[in-house]
């Protein structure tokens, strides 16, 4: 019986081997297989990358056609390597590196040799390619850009590494992916599918057709096209108005929060991140430490949000029903506090209550309103966090959750943070150790795109949509409800209708009355931080950052925006220009406001930027 068992074992194995063995060899048809044959070759057949248009329907980035030189290195035989190179005009050394570089990767799949030929190179090598056995010409889709503006926006494509070819078994070596903005947040949507043909070699290792009559060949996909929020015609305006200057512009639709421009600057012209010269220029400006083309500014600066930010400490101190909007203070040139410090402030009149202490900016009422807001509660720790909640509920201090894959969180300071650096509970801190938070300094920073969401729900009247860049898919709007269900913050309604007369005010008697649009009604707010760097291993203070926000029109607002000009003296100076102009361009599509316009165009920063480096000492520390 055990020996009759044996054979039994025996023989079942035996028939398990042959069965795999006849699987693997008849029966399994599958892409793995298929691409390791010697006697197949695989080609594949890139689809078109789906096009890209603003929110009019403006076409922003298209396709056109392109060749790459590929190699498969196991059928590389002896050729005229210096001929070989002249056409595709690289050295010997260079194609050297290439070859040992494909044979790293797989002596049998296809690499790039020399990417994103021309038509006219193509058209040369094309008639001379029967000379380079393993050498052969893939057609592949460029992009084509539409447009010179939204580089950081659009953002651009470029070839996969070896660790995405690890992660992702989709892409192979000089395959395309898309890197940054609309190109690196929605490539599965936009790249397409890859077709494939599987093409019998004989033994000679010709080509002698569609492996199995073309059973398991694939046609390409197109990928999708898509709408993105973003309005061309001002995204340029605004990276206009911002030549010479340095900083960020955001713009938001408050009802639908889809972000209308996202500038920053420095920019670039986005069809410079295309091509062979793609690498250089990419690199040119990877090293350019100074200006920071490829650093977006509007999604990654952290800024002190200035003046901008005492809306929110009015909202928070009516929210929690420490003042009224009636309660006045007086300012006599500022806010004494603690062993005679004193918060200093321009000169208007006193004292004031809410409404003209928001358009007047008035510090010293701002000291005395966020002191009140601290004081409530038994103790400062618990002060501070309630305070923070508040801002938390409008998006500060934390990722908004956009769609774009850059951000930063921005910072809205805790009890946690307050413990640590004043070492409680060994020494003990009050709400006088954390006054610049009254007027948007100190610890406080700010994201642009934070800023303008604050904005958007400040003209909301208490609610907003996560800001968004993504409208439309094929025609289809977005149902995603991250972009689609309001967010609500922890202020009632009710305590908005003061703050936005403040801010009402601001433009017709206030700060920014000098920047008025006729026929538009804003409601804004200018902003001034100080700006502090190290040269030289010393601490020194910069010009000061010019900050605006505003929407409009106050009621049913179309447009709520933040502009921050780094190093642009003061609020109305430079972003409130910027800002109202804006406005007006995307409202009536035309500029009345001439005057202004000149002026931010023929005004320059270039010079205060260039202090930094040259020693050359700042007006305000004179």
């Amino acid at each position: 019986m055990r020996r009759l068992l044996l054979y039994i074992i025996i023989i079942t194995t035996g028939i398990i081997f042959i069965g795999r063995l006849f699987y693997l060899q008849v029966v399994d048809e599958s892409f793995a297989r298929l691409s390791e044959d010697n006697a197949i070759k695989v080609v594949y057949n890139y689809p078109q990358r789906g096009y890209i248009f603003d929110r009019n329907g403006e076409l922003l980035v298209s396709n056109q056609p392109s060749y790459d030189v590929m190699v498969i290195p196991r059928n590389v035989k002896p050729f005229d390597t210096i001929e070989f190179c002249s056409i595709l005009k690289i050295t010997p050394e260079e194609l050297g590196k290439k070859l040992d570089k494909a044979k790293v990767y797989s002596p049998r799949l296809p690499s790039i040799v020399v990417p994103q030929l021309t038509k006219s190179e193509y058209a040369y090598l094309q008639e001379k390619m029967r000379k380079y056995p393993g050498f052969y010409i893939q057609k592949r889709s460029l992009r084509d850009y539409q447009t010179a503006n939204a580089s950081n926006v659009l953002g651009y494509i470029a070839e996969v590494n070896n660790k995405i070819i690890s992660d992702n078994p989709y892409y192979l070596s000089g395959d395309l992916i898309g890197k940054q903005g609309v190109e690196g947040q929605y490539e599965e949507l936009l790249r397409g599918i890859k077709g494939v043909k599987y093409i019998q070699k004989d033994r000679f290792n010709r080509d002698i057709g569609p492996f199995k009559d073309g059973i398991f060949d694939t046609l390409p996909k197109k990928g999708k096209d898509v709408t993105i929020s973003i309005d061309a015609m001002l995204q340029a305006y605004g990276e206009k108005l911002m030549e010479n200057k340095r900083g960020g512009i955001v713009a938001i639709e408050p009802a639908t929060g889809e972000i209308l421009s996202l500038i920053t600057a420095p920019s670039y012209d986005p069809a410079l991140l295309m091509g062979r010269k793609r690498s250089a220029n990419f690199t040119k400006f990877y090293l350019d430490t100074i200006t920071r083309p490829l650093y977006d500014r509007g999604l990654l600066a952290e800024y002190p949000p200035g003046s901008p930010f005492k809306t929110i400490n009015a909202l928070i101190a009516l929210q929690e029903g420490v003042v009224d909007i009636h309660d006045r203070f007086y300012c006599n040139r500022g806010y004494v506090y603690g062993r005679g410090r004193k918060l200093g402030c321009h000169a208007h009149a006193s004292p004031l209550d809410m409404i003209p202490g928001i358009a007047q900016s008035c510090n010293a009422y701002f000291a005395n309103v966020y002191r009140r807001i601290i004081e409530k509660y038994p103790t400062p720790q618990e002060g501070i966090d309630a305070w923070s909640r508040h801002l938390n509920s409008f998006g500060l201090g934390e990722f908004l959750g956009y769609d774009l894959p850059a951000g930063r969180s921005g910072k809205i300071p805790t009890s946690e943070y307050y413990n640590k650096i004043y070492e409680y509970p060994t020494y003990k801190w009050f709400a006088t150790a954390t006054l610049s938070n009254a007027i948007g300094q100190g610890e406080v920073l700010m994201t642009p795109i934070q800023l303008a969401n604050m904005t958007a729900a400040i003209a909301n009247r208490g609610w907003f949509y996560t800001p968004h860049i993504l409208k439309s898919i094929e025609g289809q709007p977005i149902k995603d409800p991250e972009f689609t269900e309001k967010k609500f913050t922890t202020i009632d309604s009710k305590h908005f209708i003061p703050v936005i007369e403040g801010m009402h005010q601001v433009y017709k008697v206030g700060t920014a009355s000098a920047l008025q649009i006729p026929g538009i009604e804003i409601a804004g707010k200018t902003g001034t931080a100080e700006n502090y760097t190290k040269i030289n291993g010393k601490r020194t203070q910069l010009t000061d950052h010019s900050i605006f926000i505003a929407f409009a029109p106050v009621d049913n607002p179309k447009i709520a925006i933040a502009v921050f000009v780094e190093n642009g003296y003061w609020g109305g100076r430079y972003a409130g220009r910027i800002a109202s102009l804006m406005i007006e361009k995307y409202l009536k599509k035309t500029i009345t406001r001439t005057d202004m316009e000149t002026w931010v165009l023929t005004h320059s920063l270039e010079e205060e930027y260039a202090k930094v480096i040259s020693d050359e000492p700042f007006t305000i520390n004179k």
